[in-house]
Formats: structure tokens, sequence, C-alpha cells
């Protein structure tokens, strides 16, 4: 009795010592093995679609990241070769008041509100990435007047080679485009320093710029050379300056000039500025100056 007893404790303990083992690795069958799909594991990654790629590829886009020493695609007035992404927009308002700084005396000044008072000419712009490394910009002030611009670069600034180069072509209208039209072409011709600032020359013609009738004038077309800078002077603060000398052509009172400092903020971009004129379309540049000084404001956004 005592060695059934015995035998039959040995078997049971036998039988749990096993158990584990047996429902660790149970039996597979080769039908069950057949039917099931393949899985994806760490060490064998699942292979890239074509929608993935695009994704990356958008997500990768340079054109997208914050340029730090051009964050605009204007200084006061004049353009810069910052590029616009493919499909992508940007918006601004540029804005100038009336009353010049000068005139009066200072409690004038004061009692005007620095010109917010008084009048302005206001000037709304939206720009397109029509493709990579090209833009179209409208641009409209409260005269009417209506200046379509197409900016392509040519060349970009790298390791070889020391600056990037843009060409455009505007057109300009009167009276909502109905009226005296003024052609332009020119260059952008930009260097950065670094992510510290950036430096502009932009040579440009534009016809048509004396508002007298042509058999009246001897001089009907513009030739100017914008100059100009932005330097960042915090992390998102930067100084501007341009000035624009007529070199030949029809070129009335002084070459229109201006400078300010602005404010990056995320997509926008706030800029104060003073300047001698109101012009922000190449044809009312080329008409230069007044000799006063005024107070203005840029405001822009990117929507991307």
């Amino acid at each position: 009795m005592k060695s059934f007893v015995l035998t039959s404790a040995l078997a049971l303990a036998l039988a749990l010592g096993a158990a584990p083992f047996a429902s660790a690795a149970p039996p597979s069958d080769p039908k069950d093995a057949a039917r099931k799909p393949a899985t994806t594991t760490a060490d064998t990654p699942a292979p890239a679609t074509a929608d993935d790629t695009a994704a990356a590829a958008q997500g990768d886009d340079p054109d997208k990241d914050v340029n730090r020493a051009q964050p605009d695609f204007t200084l006061v007035s004049l353009p810069t070769t910052l590029r616009l992404p493919r499909h992508e927009s940007a918006f601004r308002i540029t804005h100038r008041f009336g009353r010049p700084l000068g005139q009066g005396s200072f409690s004038d000044l004061l009692q005007d509100g620095f010109g917010f008072d008084s009048g302005a000419v206001i000037g709304f712009e939206y720009r397109y990435g029509l493709f990579k490394a090209t833009q179209l910009a409208v641009h409209r002030t409260n005269d009417r007047t209506v200046q379509f611009l197409l900016q392509r670069e040519v060349k970009a600034q790298d390791a070889n080679f020391p600056v990037s180069i843009n060409v455009f072509g505007s057109a300009e209208g009167t009276n909502n485009f109905r009226d005296s039209y003024s052609p332009g072409l020119g260059l952008i011709v930009s260097r950065e320093i670094g992510d510290r600032a950036a430096i502009y020359a932009e040579p440009f013609w534009v016809n048509n710029t004396n508002p007298l009738p042509g058999e009246l004038v001897d001089d009907n077309n513009s030739i100017m050379v914008g100059l100009g800078a932005r330097v960042r002077l915090r992390p998102t603060v930067y100084g501007v300056f341009e000035i624009t000398p007529r070199v030949n052509g029809f070129d009335p009172g002084d070459h229109q000039m201006g400078f300010g400092i602005e404010k990056r903020a995320g997509g926008h971009s706030f800029q104060i500025n003073v300047g001698n004129a109101f012009g922000t379309t190449f044809g009312q540049m080329a008409r230069g100056g007044t000799g006063d000084w005024y107070l203005g404001f840029n405001i822009s956004r990117k929507f991307y």
C-alpha cells in the first residue's frame, strides 16, 4: 500500500512538472501555419509606399524652413529672394500714413498721433508658389493701381556660388489695371551672411513711368538700382534699410528711401518703417520721393 502511494505521488509530480513545457511549445499544425498571415517585426520593416515617400518629401521641403537671414518676401518695398514653397501662399498689407513727420511742431505731431489720424496709402498683396522656386504676386493699392509680379530663381546661393539670383517681370496698371500700363523687368541679387544678415542689389527697368503724355516728354522710362539690407539684431528682431536710386530716364524728386524695424512671430512679420515716399509698386517707386518723411508699417503672414 505504501509503495502504491509513493508511486502515485511520483507520477503526479512528473506530470505537473512536464505540463509547463508542453503548453509552452504546443504541436503546430502545418495547415494553420499556411493560413496565418505574415507579420512584420522590428527587424523586418514594412516596405515604404508611394504615399509615405511623397509625405516624407513634402515634410523635408527646405523652402518651408524659417530663413533667419531673410524671413520675408520684401524689405520695405523692394522684393527679396526668399523662396515661396510650391503651392503655398503668403499675404501682406502695406500702410503709409499721409502726414509728414516734419510738418508743424512736435506738439501738433503728437496731437495727430504721429500721423495716425491722417489719411493713408494702403496696399494688399497675395503671393502664390506656382512651381518650385517660382512665385506669382498680385498687389493692389487704394489708389486703384494693380501690379502683377512673376519671380523665378535662376541660381541659389550655396557653398560653390556666393549669391542668389532671381529674375522678375511685372505688369502694372492704374484704374484697376485698365489704364496707364507700366511693365517692368529686373534682377534680384542677394547675399546671405550666415543667419545674421542679407544684402541686396536689384537693377530693374520700368516703362511708362512719366504720368505726362508720351509726346510731351523726353524720358518715359526709368532704370533703377535698388540697394538694401536686413540685419538680425535679436533672435526674432531685424533692422531693414533700402534705397532705390534712378540711374537713367525719368527721375523726378528724391530717390525713394526707407528704413524700419521688424519682429518675426511664427509665420507673421510686423514692421514699423519710415520713408520719404508712398510707393509700393515699381512704377510708384520710379516716380521718387517727396522730400518729407512718413511713418508706415507692413504686416505679412505666411500660410505654411
